[in-house]
C-alpha cells in the first residue's frame, strides 16, 4: 500500500503538519495520520491540497484557443464567435478531436485540475452522420482522458433544436443531433464501458433550453433511474433570456425552477444572468453554479452575481470551457476580480468565519465541483480519491507562507508555475511541473494545428 508524506496538508478539517497519506489498492485515501512518521513513505516537496475538479470542458475548442481574437464587427459576440466555432467543428476527425483532447487533459493536470466534467456534443461524422459506432467520439474523450490520466465525468450531450420551441437544427449543428432516443441509446452504450475505466463515469446533459424540448427533458429523465449528475447551459447571454421570454413568458433560470425538479444533482453552467429570485431559487436547490470566467470574460457574456449567491449558501464550482485559459489560479482570481469590478470594491468572496479570499474562493470550488462532477473527490480525507496537488515548496512565495496565506500567495501572486507533483487516485500524472507523454502529445497536437490553420 503506497503512502505519502506532507510537511503540510490541507485536510478537509483545516491545514495539518507532518500528515501521512496511506492509499488504498483502489487509489483512495485508506487512513490519514496528523503528526505521523515518514518511514516507508514517499516524501512530497510542498504542501499539498486537493485537486481541484474542471466541472465545464469542450474539449475540441481548445484547438481555436487564440483564432477569434480579431476586430472586424462592432457588434461581435457569443453568437458570431459560435460561427467561427462551427466552421472548425465541422473540419475535425475522430483522431483529431482525441489527439487535442489529450494535449488539453495535460495541460489541466499541470495546472491543478486533476478531474473533469467533459461536455460533449460533438457525436457524429461532418456530414451528420452516426459513425458505425455510435459512441466513437465520446469513446475518443474516454481514451484521451485515460491516456492522459485525468478522472472523467462524460456527459454525453441532447442537442436537437436550434432555437426555443423545437426550432430545426441549422446547418452548422449537423454533428451534434440526437434524438431522445438515440441519446438515451449513446447513455446506455457508455455507462458500462466507462464504469470499467478507472476514475471515469457517465452523466446526463441537456445543451441549453433552446436546444431541447420540454418533453425532451421529462424524457429523458423519467427514462434515467441513477443518481448521475446532470448539467445544463443556461442564461449565458442575453439574448438566450430574452429568446426564452418570447417563448414562454418566462426568463430561462425561471422557467426551469417551474418545470423541472433541480436538485444537487444539477449544474447550471453560467447562469450569468440571474436576477435576485433565481439566484434564490438557485442557492435553495442545492444545485451548483458552473462558472467559467475567463471564457464568459472572451465572449462578453456578463458577470455573475456571485457575492449575493454565496452570501445565500450558492454552492459554485470552476470550468475553463472553451479553453481560452487553462489555470485554475486565473479562474480563481478572476472570479474574484470580476466581482471586485462589479462592485468598485476589494475583497469580495470570504466568508464569515474565513477572511483569506484564497481559501474562500478554493474551498467554494473543489467542494462544488466534486458535487457537480460526482466523484469522491475535493476534499483530502478517509474515502475520497487521492487526487493531490503539490505545491512547489522551493518557490519564494510557498517557502515564505505557512497555512491560508499560501492560498492566497498563490492564487493572487502565482500559477501554474508553482505547482510541482500531481496525483490522480495515488499516482503521479505530474512530476517536476512535467507529463510523461507531453512532448509526444504536443508533436501530435501541433499537427493538428497545422492542418486546420
Amino acid at each position: 500500500m503506497p503512502a505519502f508524506f506532507a510537511s503540510s496538508a490541507l485536510l478537509a478539517e483545516g491545514w495539518a503538519r507532518n500528515v501521512r497519506l496511506d492509499i488504498s489498492a483502489s487509489g483512495n485515501l485508506e487512513k490519514i495520520t496528523v503528526d505521523g512518521s515518514p518511514e516507508g513513505a514517499t516524501r512530497l516537496a510542498g504542501p499539498v491540497l486537493p485537486g481541484m475538479p474542471n466541472l465545464h470542458s469542450h474539449a475540441f475548442q481548445r484547438a481555436m484557443a487564440g483564432l477569434t481574437e480579431l476586430a472586424g464587427n462592432p457588434n461581435d459576440s457569443f453568437w458570431t464567435w459560435r460561427d467561427v466555432m462551427y466552421r472548425l467543428v465541422e473540419r475535425l476527425d475522430p483522431e483529431q478531436i482525441e489527439v487535442v483532447a489529450r494535449q488539453l487533459y495535460i495541460e489541466m493536470l499541470k495546472c491543478g485540475y486533476t478531474s473533469v466534467a467533459e461536455f460533449h456534443y460533438v457525436h457524429h461524422d461532418s456530414n451528420g452522420q452516426a459513425y458505425a459506432e455510435p459512441a466513437e467520439l465520446a469513446l475518443r474523450i474516454s481514451r484521451a482522458a485515460r491516456d492522459a490520466g485525468i478522472g472523467l465525468t462524460l456527459l454525453p450531450v441532447l442537442y436537437s433544436h436550434s432555437g426555443f420551441g423545437g426550432q430545426a437544427p441549422n446547418h452548422g449543428q449537423r454533428r451534434f443531433i440526437n434524438s431522445t432516443d438515440s441519446y438515451l441509446n449513446l447513455i446506455e452504450r457508455l455507462r458500462p464501458l466507462l464504469a470499467q475505466q478507472p476514475a471515469q463515469q457517465v452523466g446526463l446533459c441537456f445543451h441549453s433550453l433552446r436546444a431541447v424540448t420540454p418533453e425532451q427533458i421529462s424524457a429523458v429523465l423519467a427514462a434515467d433511474s441513477s443518481d448521475c449528475p446532470i448539467h445544463i447551459h443556461i442564461a449565458e447571454q442575453q439574448k438566450e433570456v430574452s429568446d426564452c421570454l418570447t417563448w414562454s413568458g418566462r426568463r430561462p433560470l425561471q422557467w426551469l425552477f417551474e418545470h423541472v425538479p433541480v436538485d444537487q444533482r444539477w449544474c447550471l453552467v453560467h447562469a450569468t444572468h440571474a436576477d435576485a429570485g433565481e439566484i434564490r431559487s438557485m442557492a435553495s436547490s442545492g444545485s451548483v453554479a458552473g462558472l467559467c470566467i475567463t471564457t464568459e470574460a472572451n465572449l462578453g457574456d456578463g458577470i455573475f452575481p456571485a457575492v449575493d449567491y454565496i452570501a445565500q449558501g450558492g454552492r459554485l464550482g470552476i470550468g475553463s470551457d472553451s479553453h481560452i485559459s487553462v489555470n485554475v489560479a486565473e479562474e480563481l482570481r478572476w472570479l474574484e476580480y470580476g466581482q471586485r469590478l462589479r462592485d468598485q470594491k476589494r475583497n469580495r468572496f470570504y466568508r464569515s468565519d474565513q477572511p483569506m479570499i484564497g481559501r474562500s474562493l478554493f474551498d467554494a470550488a473543489v467542494a462544488g465541483g466534486a458535487q457537480a462532477l460526482g466523484q469522491p473527490v475535493g476534499a483530502l480525507e478517509v474515502g475520497k480519491r487521492a487526487d493531490l496537488l503539490v505545491l512547489d515548496g522551493n518557490d519564494p512565495y510557498i517557502a515564505t507562507a505557512e497555512g491560508d496565506g499560501i492560498l492566497n500567495r498563490w492564487l493572487f501572486a502565482g500559477g501554474d508555475r508553482q505547482i510541482r507533483d500531481v496525483f490522480v487516485a495515488g499516482q503521479q500524472v505530474i512530476r517536476g511541473g512535467r507529463h510523461a507523454a507531453e512532448e509526444q502529445t504536443q508533436l501530435a497536437f501541433a499537427h493538428v494545428l497545422r492542418k486546420m490553420v
